[in-house]
Protein backbone atom coordinates (compact mmCIF):
# COMPACT_ATOMS: atom_id res chain seq x y z
CA UNK A 1 0.00 0.00 0.00
CA UNK A 2 1.35 3.37 -1.03
CA UNK A 3 1.95 5.81 1.82
CA UNK A 4 0.18 9.17 1.71
CA UNK A 5 2.31 12.22 0.95
CA UNK A 6 1.66 13.70 4.40
CA UNK A 7 2.98 10.55 6.08
CA UNK A 8 6.11 10.61 3.94
CA UNK A 9 6.71 14.26 4.85
CA UNK A 10 6.33 13.51 8.56
CA UNK A 11 8.69 10.52 8.36
CA UNK A 12 11.24 12.58 6.46
CA UNK A 13 11.04 15.37 9.03
CA UNK A 14 11.58 12.87 11.85
CA UNK A 15 14.58 11.32 10.09
CA UNK A 16 16.11 14.72 9.38
CA UNK A 17 15.62 15.83 13.00
CA UNK A 18 17.23 12.65 14.32
CA UNK A 19 20.15 12.97 11.92
CA UNK A 20 20.70 16.62 12.87
CA UNK A 21 20.71 15.74 16.58
CA UNK A 22 23.28 12.97 16.06
CA UNK A 23 25.48 15.11 13.82
CA UNK A 24 25.36 18.00 16.30
CA UNK A 25 26.40 15.73 19.14
CA UNK A 26 29.27 14.31 17.09
CA UNK A 27 30.45 17.77 16.07
CA UNK A 28 30.41 18.97 19.69
CA UNK A 29 32.49 15.99 20.76
CA UNK A 30 34.90 16.50 17.83
CA UNK A 31 35.38 20.17 18.72
CA UNK A 32 36.01 19.42 22.41
CA UNK A 33 38.36 16.59 21.48
CA UNK A 34 40.25 18.81 19.03
CA UNK A 35 40.84 21.45 21.70
CA UNK A 36 41.98 18.81 24.21
CA UNK A 37 44.25 16.99 21.74
CA UNK A 38 47.28 19.30 22.24
CA UNK A 39 47.59 17.76 25.70
CA UNK A 40 49.01 14.73 23.88
CA UNK A 41 50.50 16.23 20.72
CA UNK A 42 51.90 19.66 21.62
CA UNK A 43 55.37 19.71 23.21
CA UNK A 44 54.78 23.13 24.79
CA UNK A 45 51.53 22.05 26.42
CA UNK A 46 53.03 18.77 27.61
CA UNK A 47 55.87 20.67 29.26
CA UNK A 48 53.33 22.73 31.22
CA UNK A 49 50.84 19.96 31.93
CA UNK A 50 51.43 16.22 32.10
CA UNK A 51 48.97 13.40 32.66
CA UNK A 52 51.02 12.27 35.66
CA UNK A 53 50.65 15.70 37.16
CA UNK A 54 46.88 15.36 36.96
CA UNK A 55 46.53 12.13 38.91
CA UNK A 56 49.52 12.04 41.30
CA UNK A 57 50.36 14.27 44.26
CA UNK A 58 52.49 17.25 43.32
CA UNK A 59 55.51 18.75 45.06
CA UNK A 60 56.69 21.59 42.79
CA UNK A 61 58.98 23.27 45.33
CA UNK A 62 61.74 21.55 47.37
CA UNK A 63 60.64 20.88 50.92
CA UNK A 64 56.91 21.24 50.21
CA UNK A 65 54.68 18.27 51.10
CA UNK A 66 53.14 16.39 48.22
CA UNK A 67 49.46 17.15 47.75
CA UNK A 68 46.63 17.08 45.24
CA UNK A 69 46.14 20.69 44.17
CA UNK A 70 44.17 22.55 41.51
CA UNK A 71 45.85 25.96 41.21
CA UNK A 72 46.12 26.69 37.48
CA UNK A 73 46.72 30.43 37.99
CA UNK A 74 49.82 30.68 40.15
CA UNK A 75 53.59 31.04 39.91
CA UNK A 76 53.83 27.25 39.75
CA UNK A 77 50.59 26.01 38.12
CA UNK A 78 49.10 22.85 39.57
CA UNK A 79 46.61 20.82 37.56
CA UNK A 80 45.65 17.86 39.72
CA UNK A 81 42.17 16.63 38.77
CA UNK A 82 41.77 14.46 41.86
CA UNK A 83 40.11 17.16 44.04
CA UNK A 84 37.68 17.91 41.21
CA UNK A 85 36.92 14.25 40.64
CA UNK A 86 36.38 13.59 44.36
CA UNK A 87 34.11 16.62 44.63
CA UNK A 88 32.07 15.49 41.63
CA UNK A 89 31.62 11.99 43.03
CA UNK A 90 30.73 13.31 46.49
CA UNK A 91 27.97 15.64 45.36
CA UNK A 92 26.59 13.08 42.90
CA UNK A 93 26.36 10.40 45.60
CA UNK A 94 24.67 12.79 48.05
CA UNK A 95 22.19 13.92 45.40
CA UNK A 96 21.29 10.35 44.39
CA UNK A 97 20.96 9.17 48.00
CA UNK A 98 18.58 12.05 48.61
CA UNK A 99 16.60 11.95 45.35
CA UNK A 100 16.26 8.29 44.37
CA UNK A 101 14.45 6.92 47.47
CA UNK A 102 12.08 9.89 47.53
CA UNK A 103 11.40 9.65 43.81
CA UNK A 104 10.75 5.90 43.77
CA UNK A 105 8.55 5.96 46.89
CA UNK A 106 6.59 8.91 45.49
CA UNK A 107 6.16 7.10 42.18
CA UNK A 108 5.04 3.93 43.98
CA UNK A 109 2.49 5.87 46.04
CA UNK A 110 1.21 7.72 42.99
CA UNK A 111 0.75 4.63 40.84
CA UNK A 112 -0.51 2.18 43.48
CA UNK A 113 -2.19 3.95 46.39
CA UNK A 114 -3.15 7.50 45.49
CA UNK A 115 -6.75 8.24 44.43
CA UNK A 116 -7.13 9.34 40.84
CA UNK A 117 -7.66 13.00 41.75
CA UNK A 118 -4.50 12.98 43.87
CA UNK A 119 -2.54 11.31 41.07
CA UNK A 120 -3.72 13.89 38.57
CA UNK A 121 -2.55 16.66 40.91
CA UNK A 122 0.75 15.29 42.20
CA UNK A 123 2.28 14.10 38.95
CA UNK A 124 2.03 17.41 37.04
CA UNK A 125 3.33 19.34 40.07
CA UNK A 126 6.42 17.12 40.42
CA UNK A 127 7.05 17.14 36.69
CA UNK A 128 6.79 20.94 36.81
CA UNK A 129 9.95 20.96 38.96
CA UNK A 130 11.89 19.88 35.87
CA UNK A 131 11.07 23.24 34.32
CA UNK A 132 12.67 25.25 37.13
CA UNK A 133 15.97 26.72 35.89
CA UNK A 134 19.08 25.36 37.55
CA UNK A 135 20.18 28.86 38.49
CA UNK A 136 16.98 29.32 40.51
CA UNK A 137 17.62 26.12 42.47
CA UNK A 138 21.22 27.21 42.99
CA UNK A 139 20.12 30.63 44.22
CA UNK A 140 17.61 29.00 46.60
CA UNK A 141 20.34 26.73 47.96
CA UNK A 142 22.77 29.63 48.33
CA UNK A 143 20.40 32.01 50.10
CA UNK A 144 17.97 29.76 52.01
CA UNK A 145 19.07 26.13 52.28
CA UNK A 146 22.70 26.80 53.19
CA UNK A 147 21.81 28.66 56.39
CA UNK A 148 19.30 26.09 57.62
CA UNK A 149 21.53 23.10 56.86
CA UNK A 150 24.51 24.73 58.58
CA UNK A 151 22.42 25.39 61.70
CA UNK A 152 20.69 22.00 61.78
CA UNK A 153 23.89 19.96 61.35
CA UNK A 154 26.20 22.42 63.15
CA UNK A 155 28.62 22.62 60.22
CA UNK A 156 31.65 24.87 60.04
CA UNK A 157 31.08 25.86 56.41
CA UNK A 158 27.88 27.37 55.09
CA UNK A 159 28.42 26.12 51.52
CA UNK A 160 29.31 22.45 51.49
CA UNK A 161 28.69 19.12 49.81
CA UNK A 162 25.49 18.39 51.72
CA UNK A 163 23.86 21.68 50.71
CA UNK A 164 24.84 21.31 47.07
CA UNK A 165 23.84 17.62 47.04
CA UNK A 166 20.34 18.27 48.38
CA UNK A 167 19.82 21.13 45.93
CA UNK A 168 21.09 18.92 43.13
CA UNK A 169 18.72 16.18 44.31
CA UNK A 170 15.78 18.56 43.78
CA UNK A 171 16.78 18.74 40.12
CA UNK A 172 17.10 14.95 39.85
CA UNK A 173 13.75 14.10 41.50
CA UNK A 174 11.46 15.01 38.55
CA UNK A 175 13.44 12.86 36.10
CA UNK A 176 13.58 9.77 38.31
CA UNK A 177 9.97 10.18 39.44
CA UNK A 178 8.51 10.56 35.95
CA UNK A 179 10.30 7.57 34.43
CA UNK A 180 9.69 5.40 37.52
CA UNK A 181 6.00 6.24 37.63
CA UNK A 182 5.62 5.39 33.96
CA UNK A 183 7.42 2.07 34.52
CA UNK A 184 5.19 1.20 37.49
CA UNK A 185 2.03 2.15 35.61
CA UNK A 186 3.09 -0.08 32.71
CA UNK A 187 3.04 -3.23 34.90
CA UNK A 188 0.04 -5.33 33.74
CA UNK A 189 -3.02 -5.11 35.97
CA UNK A 190 -3.23 -8.91 35.96
CA UNK A 191 -0.10 -9.01 38.15
CA UNK A 192 -1.85 -6.99 40.82
CA UNK A 193 -5.07 -8.96 40.58
CA UNK A 194 -3.21 -12.27 40.81
CA UNK A 195 -1.29 -11.18 43.92
CA UNK A 196 -4.45 -9.90 45.63
CA UNK A 197 -6.29 -13.10 44.74
CA UNK A 198 -3.53 -15.10 46.50
CA UNK A 199 -4.13 -13.13 49.69
CA UNK A 200 -1.43 -10.46 49.47
CA UNK A 201 -2.18 -7.04 50.92
CA UNK A 202 -2.05 -3.98 48.66
CA UNK A 203 1.31 -3.02 50.20
CA UNK A 204 2.74 -6.51 49.69
CA UNK A 205 1.50 -6.45 46.11
CA UNK A 206 3.13 -3.10 45.44
CA UNK A 207 6.42 -3.97 47.16
CA UNK A 208 6.90 -7.61 46.11
CA UNK A 209 5.14 -7.77 42.75
CA UNK A 210 4.78 -4.39 41.07
CA UNK A 211 8.11 -2.88 42.12
CA UNK A 212 10.27 -5.87 40.99
CA UNK A 213 8.32 -6.06 37.73
CA UNK A 214 9.13 -2.43 37.00
CA UNK A 215 12.79 -2.81 38.02
CA UNK A 216 14.26 -2.30 34.49
CA UNK A 217 12.41 0.98 34.05
CA UNK A 218 13.28 2.15 37.55
CA UNK A 219 16.95 1.36 37.04
CA UNK A 220 16.87 3.28 33.76
CA UNK A 221 15.38 6.22 35.67
CA UNK A 222 18.26 6.06 38.16
CA UNK A 223 20.79 6.08 35.32
CA UNK A 224 19.13 9.16 33.81
CA UNK A 225 19.19 10.81 37.22
CA UNK A 226 22.88 10.01 37.57
CA UNK A 227 23.59 11.59 34.19
CA UNK A 228 21.74 14.75 35.21
CA UNK A 229 23.54 14.93 38.55
CA UNK A 230 27.08 14.44 37.26
CA UNK A 231 26.67 16.99 34.47
CA UNK A 232 24.85 19.72 36.41
CA UNK A 233 26.77 22.99 36.60
CA UNK A 234 24.92 26.02 37.96
CA UNK A 235 23.59 24.44 41.15
CA UNK A 236 27.01 23.08 42.05
CA UNK A 237 28.75 26.30 41.03
CA UNK A 238 26.55 28.41 43.33
CA UNK A 239 26.15 26.11 46.35
CA UNK A 240 29.47 24.26 46.62
CA UNK A 241 31.81 26.93 47.93
CA UNK A 242 34.10 26.33 44.91
CA UNK A 243 37.09 25.15 46.90
CA UNK A 244 39.11 22.37 45.22
CA UNK A 245 39.76 20.63 48.52
CA UNK A 246 40.77 16.97 48.63
CA UNK A 247 38.46 15.92 51.47
CA UNK A 248 35.82 13.18 51.70
CA UNK A 249 33.68 14.96 54.32
CA UNK A 250 30.29 16.19 53.15
CA UNK A 251 30.62 19.19 55.44
CA UNK A 252 33.46 20.78 53.44
CA UNK A 253 33.32 22.95 50.31
CA UNK A 254 34.38 21.33 47.06
CA UNK A 255 34.76 21.95 43.34
CA UNK A 256 33.29 19.71 40.63
CA UNK A 257 34.54 19.06 37.12
CA UNK A 258 31.65 20.79 35.37
CA UNK A 259 31.73 23.80 37.72
CA UNK A 260 35.46 24.20 37.03
CA UNK A 261 34.81 24.51 33.31
CA UNK A 262 32.02 27.05 33.85
CA UNK A 263 34.01 29.14 36.32
CA UNK A 264 37.33 29.30 34.47
CA UNK A 265 36.79 28.87 30.73
CA UNK A 266 35.53 32.44 30.23
CA UNK A 267 38.78 34.00 31.49
CA UNK A 268 41.42 31.48 30.45
CA UNK A 269 44.08 32.39 27.90
CA UNK A 270 43.29 30.65 24.62
CA UNK A 271 45.92 28.09 23.66
CA UNK A 272 47.47 27.88 27.13
CA UNK A 273 47.91 24.67 29.07
CA UNK A 274 45.07 25.72 31.37
CA UNK A 275 42.80 26.17 28.33
CA UNK A 276 43.51 22.68 26.99
CA UNK A 277 43.13 21.10 30.43
CA UNK A 278 39.60 22.52 30.72
CA UNK A 279 38.67 20.94 27.40
CA UNK A 280 40.29 17.71 28.54
CA UNK A 281 37.96 17.80 31.56
CA UNK A 282 35.06 18.14 29.13
CA UNK A 283 36.24 15.04 27.27
CA UNK A 284 36.44 13.13 30.55
CA UNK A 285 32.86 14.12 31.41
CA UNK A 286 31.69 12.99 27.96
CA UNK A 287 33.43 9.63 28.26
CA UNK A 288 32.41 9.02 31.85
CA UNK A 289 28.75 9.82 31.18
CA UNK A 290 28.75 7.66 28.05
CA UNK A 291 30.24 4.70 29.88
CA UNK A 292 27.73 4.98 32.73
CA UNK A 293 24.76 5.24 30.36
CA UNK A 294 26.05 2.40 28.17
CA UNK A 295 26.67 0.14 31.18
CA UNK A 296 23.25 1.00 32.56
CA UNK A 297 21.58 0.14 29.25
CA UNK A 298 23.38 -3.21 29.13
CA UNK A 299 22.27 -3.97 32.69
CA UNK A 300 18.66 -3.02 31.89
CA UNK A 301 18.67 -5.27 28.81
CA UNK A 302 20.06 -8.20 30.82
CA UNK A 303 17.50 -7.57 33.55
CA UNK A 304 14.67 -7.57 31.00
CA UNK A 305 15.92 -10.83 29.50
CA UNK A 306 16.19 -12.42 32.94
CA UNK A 307 12.68 -11.36 33.91
CA UNK A 308 11.33 -12.57 30.56
CA UNK A 309 12.95 -15.97 31.15
CA UNK A 310 15.08 -15.90 28.01
CA UNK A 311 18.29 -16.24 30.07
Amino acid sequence: MKKPLSEKIIEGFIHISAAMAIVSLVLIFVFIGKEALPMLTSHEVREEVTVTQMVLPQSPEPGEPKEFSWQPVSRVPKYSLMPLFVGTVKVTVVALLFAIPLSIMAALFTSEFAPSWVRESIKPVIELLAGIPSVVLGFFALIVMATYIQNWFNMDFRLNTLTAGIALGLAVIPIVYTVSEDALSAVPQSYREGALALGATPWQTAWRVVLPSAAPGIFAACVLGFGRAIGETMIVLMASGNAPVMDLSIGYPFRSLSATIAAELGEVVRGSGHYHVLFFIGVLLFIFTFLINFSGQLFVDRLKEKMAGTK
